[in-house]
């Protein structure tokens, strides 16, 4: 028999219907609710330890990253209940966000190895970043947020954008040198949203995908926002872009580092990736 766990994280957008939900359709589930940040990865380690087959994150890319640190690479099914703000592991893997579909989806145990990344030791499974969008993610305001949803990150980019960008140095074999104002590192195509940053990007080819911009400032933000829009970004001159199993990125000061839209740490910071260790369950 499969054991199922769900993880619901009941501060998601809409937790308290779906949990209503939940407990009607998931029966033969055990549904364990999250009391603050921590909790998910914390519970997912123990769901791993009494030995459930399943580990299902019912939330947003955050509580999703939870669960992911919390499984590591056990062998173990993950499953996705996407609710929250934004939920791009969703979207890149086609799970849907009707909550019945998702539950068929993870009851159809159709399984896809994915690649496993990492960042200083923390796991991720969609993208990381150095620089500007740690940054926003580090002060874009909580009640802003839960207001203006993915446009107050807008918002706090334009402000971020108009102050002096940090200096980072990204070392990685095979590759000279690289100096950059900020650093993204992608697992999967999409970023953000429904936009595929990293259009070359598969989540099984045991490589990351890295884009090192050059410059920063309110200009160039534009010019970038406009070059991720329209799938151009790496044919810009001053954004590098190349693929790696292994980089580090290293600073002048004190610069942030985010994984999944989480904070987790600063700089310097190596990526790694560990092929096909997550067993993800996706749509037949």
């Amino acid at each position: 028999m499969n054991r199922v766990c769900i993880i619901i994280n009941p501060a998601a957008r809409g937790a308290k219907a779906r949990l209503q939900r939940l407990e009607k359709i998931a029966r033969d589930a055990v549904i364990k609710t999250t009391i603050g940040p921590g909790d998910a990865e914390a519970q997912a380690e123990r769901a791993v330890d009494q030995g459930y087959e399943t580990i299902v994150a019912a939330g947003g890319d955050g509580t999703i990253n939870e669960v992911v640190n919390g499984i590591g690479t056990a062998p173990v099914n993950l499953g996705i209940l996407p609710m929250g703000t934004v939920n791009v592991f969703a979207m890149e893997h086609g799970i849907p966000f009707n909550l019945d579909a998702a539950w068929k989806v993870v009851r159809g145990r159709k399984i896809r190895p994915i690649d496993l990344a990492s960042a200083n030791g923390h796991f991720f499974v969609q993208m990381a970043g150095v620089g500007l969008d740690a940054q926003i993610v580090q002060r874009n305001k909580h009640d802003i947020k839960a207001v203006l949803g993915p446009l107050s990150y807008l918002l706090t980019a334009t402000k971020v954008a108009a102050e002096k960008p940090p200096k980072l140095r990204v070392i990685c074999e095979g590759h000279a040198p690289v100096e950059g104002s900020f650093v993204l590192v992608g697992n999967g195509r999409y970023y953000g949203g429904p936009f595929a940053l990293f259009n070359e990007a598969d989540t099984q080819d045991g490589l990351l995908d890295i884009f090192v911009f050059k410059y920063m400032n309110y200009l160039h933000l534009m010019r970038y926002f406009r070059g991720a829009l329209f799938g151009s970004l790496s044919k810009f001159t001053d954004v590098h872009y190349f693929k790696t199993r292994r980089l580090l990125v290293k600073a002048d000061e004190h610069v942030p580092l985010e994984a999944d839209g989480e904070l987790v740490g600063h700089a310097p910071v190596e990526f790694s990736l560990r092929r096909r260790k997550l067993r993800v369950l996706v749509p037949e």
